[in-house]
């Protein structure tokens, strides 16, 4: 009777023909091994899992991965970029608001001393989540500071992820929290009562200053993303983004709902609504395994599909689903320029070579691919007709549009997105194009290496 029971719940549960009617197949030949390995590597438990912890809604109307409570669209929203910014209005929680002051900042040498100045001037809150903080000497500068800002009476909250703390010893958070700050893990291991996922990660990475000044992007904290520093053996290059105007209230909100969720505390916040003296329209969008899951891929399919001249992706990490293989595809088939920029060596090699073992469809297509060469570049870009950009924490991997709780900044503006082309463009051509002639000629032990990496690409 378990193997029947088990091939019903294949039917009905999985999500592709494939996965259910090969599943049914190991249950048919294998009656008493297929169930278990079913069990152990079939069912998802990753999702319910999520919405088991779901974190708490900020408002009503949300409905899967949509969202049935519609915000208006801002007047000076360009006519052509009207059906893409309507997508991401079902998608996102938060409204589009103008008014926005976007500054990008490379590397930690650019976006360290702006965060810590932004801290230093603290007069009643500080918002900081990040997955990595590391006790390095970048990360040491910001203990301390946040350490002083609350010894003078500022607010601060200090939220890092359960098992990105480990990623340095001592952890950042017995110092924090030793200094008086308030500090949360979101999801961290334990014993009593068992808990541990490698999956589930908040990626989140904000910090937030007196609800008027804003970071996000993809860079930890930490000495690595110091690339001019002559000492440091493995440098990892990044890009973060300085906010100002009513996004920062966006982040803001995102901060305190993933604080509710990993500390029961509910804090009632509400943004201001007050328009800054910027340009960029811009919103905040969030992504995970919960009931936002699929929204990131579900925006960058729709992003793709209203491209008329050009698409830009710069990711560390490039492993993306059939979906958005097909939709970058189409792209290039009807005449858009489509470059993904990526790194020549990440510091994954095994997902290096997954990633090779794909790359012929999307050169076959005419998709453009270039290496670049060290240091190992983590930023994360996206880039539509030099006009819309998308920033933020998610990588092009399953991980990131799967398992991880991810967030990402739309922006709308020529002069931002003129800027991040440029970047991407610059690093392509430091590097290399890649061909569909050096993807063929491999040899036999790569190409099975490249392959069997790829066949586990949904859990890398």
């Amino acid at each position: 009777m378990l193997a029947p029971a088990t091939a019903v719940h294949a039917l009905l549960f999985k999500r592709e023909p494939r996965g259910a009617f090969g599943w049914i197949a190991v249950c048919v030949v294998a009656p008493v091994a297929g169930p278990v390995l079913y069990l152990f590597f079939g069912v998802n438990r990753t999702r319910s899992r999520a919405q088991r912890f779901s974190m708490p809604p900020l408002r009503s109307g949300e409905r899967g991965s949509a969202i049935t409570d519609l915000h208006p669209l801002p007047d000076d929203l360009p006519p052509t970029f009207g059906e893409l910014a309507r997508s991401g209005r079902a998608l996102s929680r938060h409204a589009l608001v103008g008014g926005n002051g976007v500054d990008v900042l490379f590397n930690g040498e650019q976006a360290y001393p702006a965060m810590l100045e932004a801290i230093e001037r603290a007069r009643e809150r500080i918002c900081l989540t990040t997955y990595i903080l590391d006790s390095d000497r970048s990360g040491r500068a910001f203990c301390e500071a946040l350490a002083r800002a609350a010894g003078r009476g500022v607010d601060v909250r200090v939220l890092i992820d359960g098992v990105g703390e480990w990623y340095s010893r001592p952890r950042a958070s017995r110092r924090l929290r030793r200094a008086g700050v308030r500090i949360a893990r979101f999801l961290p291991p334990r014993l009593i009562p068992p808990s541990l996922s490698i999956n589930l990660r908040n990626h989140h990475k904000i910090l937030t200053v007196d609800d008027r000044v804003g970071f996000t992007g993809g860079m930890n904290i930490s000495d690595r993303h110091c690339v001019d520093d002559p000492g440091r053996a493995q440098p990892t290059a990044d890009v973060h983004f300085r906010l100002s105007g009513p996004v920062v209230g966006q982040l803001c909100q995102e901060f305190h709902r993933t604080w509710e969720f990993a500390t029961g505390e509910v804090a009632g916040y509400r943004p201001s609504a007050t328009r800054g003296d910027g340009v960029v329209i811009c919103r905040t969008l969030t992504d995970g395994p919960d009931e936002d899951l699929d929204r990131m891929t579900m925006l960058l399919s729709a992003a793709i599909a209203s491209a008329n001249d050009s698409i830009r992706v710069m990711t560390p990490y490039f492993l993306p689903p059939r979906e958005l293989i097909g939709a970058l595809q189409a792209a290039a088939v009807r005449g858009i320029d489509v470059h993904v920029v990526l790194p020549e060596a990440s510091n994954l090699r095994f997902v290096d070579w997954a990633t090779r073992n794909m790359l012929w469809e999307m050169l076959f297509r005419g998709v453009r691919v270039s290496y670049q060469p060290a240091p190992f570049n983590h930023g994360k870009l996206f880039v539509v007709d030099d006009f819309y950009s998308l920033v933020g924490s998610a990588n092009w991997d399953p991980r990131s549009l799967r398992l991880n709780f991810e967030l990402q900044v739309e922006a709308y503006d020529a002069g931002l997105a003129h800027q991040l082309t440029e970047r991407i463009e610059q690093a392509a051509a430091a590097g290399r194009a890649v061909s569909l002639e050096e993807v063929d000629c491999r040899s036999f032990a790569a190409r099975l290496r490249d392959a069997a990496c790829w066949l586990f690409s949904p859990y890398l």
